[in-house]
């Protein structure tokens, strides 16, 4: 018996040992998380520029394919779901162009006007981005080239 407990007590680790462990676990935790620090802001703004520039659009372009004309602001991009019932009703619509509504990484609902301020010969369609204020030369994802700053 005494054999065993002996075994037993020799497999376990010092005190040093696990200080080790964790010294050297908190220098790479160190040198990781300021890399992964920003990377989900980075992610949201990707997800929503590819909403803007490719999946939104898309569902767009068909609905104006089977009807001849963008759904009217008053509309929204609630027409690309759901049959509008306002003028101008789109006799061959063939919808639902998407599969849910759309809203951006932040948790609202993309803003889109058509015909647009800024591409007035089809939409304007652009997420607010992360602190929901209207500042195109901040942080809100556009499908148009936003003005640059005057100096």
């Amino acid at each position: 018996m005494k054999k065993i407990l002996g075994d037993f007590r020799q497999k376990g680790f010092s005190l040093i040992e696990i200080i080790l462990v964790v010294i050297i676990m908190a220098t790479l935790s160190a040198m990781v998380v300021p890399r992964l620090t920003g990377r989900s802001d980075q992610a949201r703004q990707a997800a929503a520029k590819a909403d803007i520039e490719v999946n939104i659009p898309t569902a767009l372009k068909l609905y104006e394919l089977d009807n001849g004309f963008f759904p009217a602001t008053s509309q929204g991009l609630n027409a690309l779901l759901q049959k509008p019932t306002t003028a101008p009703i789109p006799e061959n619509w063939n919808g639902p162009y998407l599969e849910k509504q759309p809203i951006d990484p932040w948790g609202r609902p993309y803003q889109y006007q058509s015909p647009g301020v800024h591409r007035q010969h089809d939409y304007d369609l652009y997420s607010l981005g992360k602190d929901a204020k209207p500042d195109v030369t901040k942080d809100d994802i556009v499908n148009w080239a936003p003005e640059q700053p005057t100096k």
